[in-house]
């Protein structure tokens, strides 16, 4: 099993995608996650943080509803969102769930056009999304999960007000960060849009003893 008690369409998906044990990570996050709590969650490049967000955003919504994106990932840049993308087609692949990603290269009225018929998940960098947030290209009230993957790199390009834009917009949702390191302006933004966010620390040495662990 791979996680305790994990969506079994979700399980099947990462069977097939040969990922069988959780990085330390996803197994210390994952029930904290789902339960809907707002979390900042800091570990090292290569310990399996975007990983973490597909199978917990799949997780989440398990399947197709209404026409709203219910999930809403921030990343860095196109290159990060084709990624997030691929990531979702292979761990989703036994589900319904609609995925769809945006950036500054791409036709922005096509990209409305194609959130209009309906997705679940939507991927995308600050500016595109700032701009789409901006002129009513889609829709918030629905979001169940506000995602800020590379947290560092976004806030250190100086997306803060981009992202608390998009963040004021919406009522009610779950806000996770997700970052290399907790610095002072991750910490400041947290403060500023989570609700008495929960922290988790990992660095490389958590992670040799999770591997340490699983091998005895």
């Amino acid at each position: 099993m791979f996680l305790k008690k994990i969506n079994p369409s979700l399980l099947q998906g990462l069977e097939e995608a040969g990922l069988t044990k959780p990085t330390g990570v996803q197994k210390e996050t994952f029930g904290t996650i789902k339960s809907g709590v707002d979390c900042v969650i800091a570990a090292p490049d290569g310990m399996g943080k975007t990983v973490t967000i597909v199978i917990n955003v799949i997780q989440r919504l398990e399947k197709a509803f209404e026409q709203s994106p219910r999930a809403l990932v921030i990343v860095q840049d196109k290159a990060k969102v084709l990624e997030m993308e691929e990531l979702f087609k292979q761990y989703a692949k036994h589900t319904d769930l609609r995925v769809y990603g945006v950036y500054e290269q791409g036709d922005i009225d096509y990209d409305k056009n194609q959130i209009s018929v309906g997705i679940d998940v939507l991927i995308g960098t600050p500016g595109r999304l700032n701009n789409m947030f901006s002129s009513a290209g889609f829709d918030v009230n629905r979001l169940k999960m506000f995602i800020l993957d590379d947290a560092n790199v976004i806030l250190k390009a100086r997306h803060d007000t981009k992202v608390m834009r998009m963040s004021d917009g919406i009522i009610k949702t779950q806000r996770l960060f997700f970052t290399e390191a907790i610095t002072e302006r991750i910490e400041s933004l947290a403060d500023r849009i989570m609700i008495e966010p929960l922290f988790f620390e990992f660095d490389e040495h958590d992670e040799q003893e999770e591997q340490e662990e699983v091998t005895k």
